[in-house]
């Protein structure tokens, strides 16, 4: 009964989420990678470590699938595989399917990557107007203003707000220059108040497991710099969302979806076919009073949904995280230390992102965090106060 999780580079979800989750459970982890080396150093001294890391082309769904299959009689039968990799999803849905393991459906995971799939498929349901630019196309479109980000970007990288055929070409080489080769997506801008709808399916049935609402830094850039729980600020438009997630094939496992409200109307900006991320499963996880990723788990083993994760909308707490963002490039010389404090009914969290010491240029996107800071609580105002003194009373200098 042991759990085969698929992975690039380390990642919160999985040392702070999955790995103790599963440790709860009692089945074991075997860690499969492209980089075995900073997995290994990742989770030193971790109670909770993988049984195993093991290099694999994780990439290559034959690969991942004969590797599972080699290392059960050593580690274990495989009782679920999985990942929380944007990069990674399809692969690890067709390696299940091939080992006969519950499954993402990989054409869902394939649309929700590839952005000019994911507007072609839900066309009929909510047209907007995109192009897709090839390596060697001219950077042209018909609507501004225009988004232009890669076809399979993440995490807002290369996502840059146009309005005009000029700003479009210089968009267009900029992010070719960094990107040699890549397929490029522009599309319509979709404005109005940017919310997540996160859910999670056992293949039967999705439950709404969160929505955040989320603030963002200034254009042309996207980057979020807080969410604030907003578990009803969709409710009216739910049954439009989840005709949307079924029409891209949405079953099994966590998905999170951005999306923005235009009245009584929703669009959806993007899908990732998987949990939040940047820290915001774990808080999801606290407010609503429940183990995510743990039930994540249990619904790739293929169990139902357990009861212990409800609707969001009957969460008992409230939540908020900010992102401290580096304004300019240089060094990070001074930031507070890692950890929880509880203070009544409040916990407050902070979390380093970058290492104090290290360097980086400044990239427009969430490679520029360096801490994110949290709390949940009771109501709205008591999580605000916690946030807002905490940032107060600490700094975080670049140099």
């Amino acid at each position: 009964m042991t759990i085969y999780l698929t992975a690039r580079n380390p990642t919160d979800s999985v040392t702070l989420g999955f790995l103790p989750a599963a440790a709860r459970l009692g089945r074991p982890v075997v860690l499969l990678t492209d980089q075995p080396g900073a997995h290994q150093a990742a989770y030193a001294g971790n109670p909770a470590a993988p049984r195993a890391v093991v290099g694999t082309e994780v990439h290559d769904p034959g690969a991942v699938a004969s590797r599972v299959a080699q290392l059960a009689a050593r580690h274990g039968r495989p009782t679920a595989l999985l990942s929380n990799s944007d990069h990674l999803q399809a692969a690890t849905a067709l390696a299940a399917e091939l080992l006969d393991l519950p499954a993402k459906p990989w054409q869902a995971a394939v649309r929700a990557k590839n952005k000019a799939l994911m507007r072609r498929c839900l066309a009929p349901l909510d047209p907007v107007a995109h192009a897709e630019l090839g390596p060697d196309d001219p950077p042209e479109f018909p609507v501004f203003p225009a988004v232009v980000k890669p076809r399979e970007g993440v995490a807002s990288e290369d996502v840059l707000l146009v309005h005009d055929g000029a700003e479009l070409a210089e968009a267009v080489a900029e992010i070719r220059e960094r990107r040699p080769g890549a397929a490029l997506v522009v599309e319509e801008f979709l404005d109005g108040p940017l919310l997540t709808f996160d859910t999670l399916g056992d293949g039967t049935t999705r439950r709404h497991t969160g929505t955040w609402r989320t603030t963002l830094g200034p254009p042309p850039t996207f980057t979020e710099i807080r969410l604030d729980w907003a578990p009803a600020a969709l409710a009216a438009v739910r049954a439009d969302l989840d005709a949307q997630l079924d029409a891209l094939g949405v079953g099994l496992g966590a998905c999170h979806t951005e999306v923005v409200l235009q009245g009584d109307r929703v669009r959806i900006i993007e899908v990732n076919y998987r949990l939040i991320g940047d820290l915001m499963d774990l808080v999801t996880s606290d407010v609503l009073g429940a183990d995510l990723f743990a039930a994540v788990l249990r619904v790739h083993s293929g169990e139902p949904l357990p009861a212990d994760v409800g609707e969001a909308a009957g969460a008992p707490r409230h939540g908020r995280v900010d992102y401290v963002l580096a304004e300019r490039a240089g060094t990070l010389t001074a930031a507070p230390p890692d950890g929880t404090h509880a203070g009544g009914p409040v916990t407050v969290g902070h979390r380093r992102l970058r290492q104090v010491g290290a360097s980086a240029p400044l990239h427009g996107s969430n490679r520029d965090y360096l801490a994110a800071v949290w709390a949940t609580g009771p109501d709205a105002a008591a999580v605000d106060a916690a946030v807002e003194r905490f940032r107060e009373e600490h700094e975080w200098r670049i140099t």
